[in-house]
């Protein structure tokens, strides 16, 4: 059964006031200009309230209706069969631009892109080749997630009591091995700068078919199952890359208590899944929300083009939460040191690279 859709609808607010002497303050002219202008975003089927990658991107038009005065829609898929109607609903309604949600989404965006040469399209989580939208009338909104994973899996592996980490995925694909191949290296540099051994149980990227998926984003007992799993084998700090799957970690780790703790994705936990912030020492963010509402102005001044947006820790396109309650138990040569290695990622002094660290 579908949900249908969820319109929020631009109230323009014009407001005339006259006091003696001044000259009455006039509203954007821009706002007015763009009221007409509808930007449509078709979610993966985690949902527009996964409190990850949909719910940030759905953060993107939000910021995009405040601030540039447009009309935003969403349709959400329960399932891959509803991508192909979604987005042709909203090419019915001459959309603006349409925002498609995640790697799945690959497929359908490539064939409504192919047949609809005048829309404009953006997918987050996911690049073409120039020969698969000869349109050019699809931005790629891509994230170096493993460039903040690696920062994150650093600091976990220095707060680690146990000396062993967790970490599985939803999905088997590269927008979530992503994260764990970053959390993995960054395990990895720690152990080479500080002659440690902590190891990362559920992924190694050596063997990709042999890591930890549930085999999907939402069934949150499927991730509260295996976080159970990984704890029984002696890992003290769980990340998850499983969108909702997530907080059936968050409660599995909630309810072994301790000090065991996990590490978020996409979002800053502490504000999307705030009735977990305590067991949050990070979260591996990528800024989606930001590169949506960019891809929208740019459509709206008449800048849309084509190809590839790459968010990397350079540009702030990625990055790592604040470590929030949990900042006593991150030692200030931790915290120097993650500002260190950020700075060589960047330069290009230091790889995110799993084949570097074998």
């Amino acid at each position: 059964m579908k949900r249908g859709y969820r319109t929020l609808t631009v109230l323009v607010l014009v407001a005339l006031a006259a006091a003696c002497g001044e000259k009455p303050k006039e509203a954007a002219p821009s706002n007015a200009q763009n009221a007409n202008f509808l930007g449509c975003q078709v979610t993966d089927t985690g949902g527009i309230d996964d409190r990850s990658f949909n719910a940030t991107a759905w953060k993107g038009m939000q910021d995009a209706k405040q601030e540039l005065g447009i009309q935003i829609k969403v349709l959400e898929s329960d399932s891959q069969n509803d991508f192909a109607p979604n987005l042709q609903a909203f090419v019915q309604q001459k959309c603006g631009l349409i925002v498609t949600v995640g790697f799945l989404l690959g497929d359908a965006t490539k064939a409504s892109a192919k047949q609809n040469p005048n829309q404009k399209y953006a997918i987050v989580d996911f690049a073409y080749e120039p020969k698969d939208v000869p349109n050019n009338n699809v931005l790629g909104l891509t994230f170096s997630t493993d460039q903040a994973a690696f920062l994150a899996g650093y600091v976990a592996a220095a707060v680690s009591k146990s000396h062993k980490l967790g970490t599985f995925g939803g999905i088997n694909i590269p927008t979530v091995t992503i994260f764990m191949d970053g959390f993995w290296a960054g395990v990895q540099y720690y152990n080479k700068q500080k002659n440690a051994n902590v190891q990362l149980l559920g992924w190694n990227p050596a063997k990709p078919k042999a890591g930890l998926f549930t085999g999907d984003f939402t069934n949150q007992d499927n991730g509260k199952r295996v976080t159970e799993t990984l704890l029984g084998e002696g890992a003290d700090i769980i990340l998850p890359v499983a969108g909702p799957v997530g907080l059936g970690a968050a409660a599995a780790v909630k309810a072994a208590g301790g000090d065991n703790r996990m590490v978020w994705v996409d979002t800053d936990g502490c504000v999307s899944a705030a009735q977990y912030c305590s067991l949050f020492l990070t979260s591996i963010q990528k800024n989606m929300d930001v590169a949506v509402e960019t891809a929208i102005k740019d459509t709206l001044d008449g800048k849309f083009k084509g190809g590839v947006y790459v968010g990397t820790l350079a540009n702030n396109g990625v990055g790592i939460a604040p470590f929030h309650e949990l900042d006593s138990q991150v030692p200030q040569s931790i915290k120097d040191e993650v500002n260190t290695i950020k700075q060589g990622i960047i330069d290009g002094s230091i790889s995110v690279k799993p084949s570097d660290y074998k």
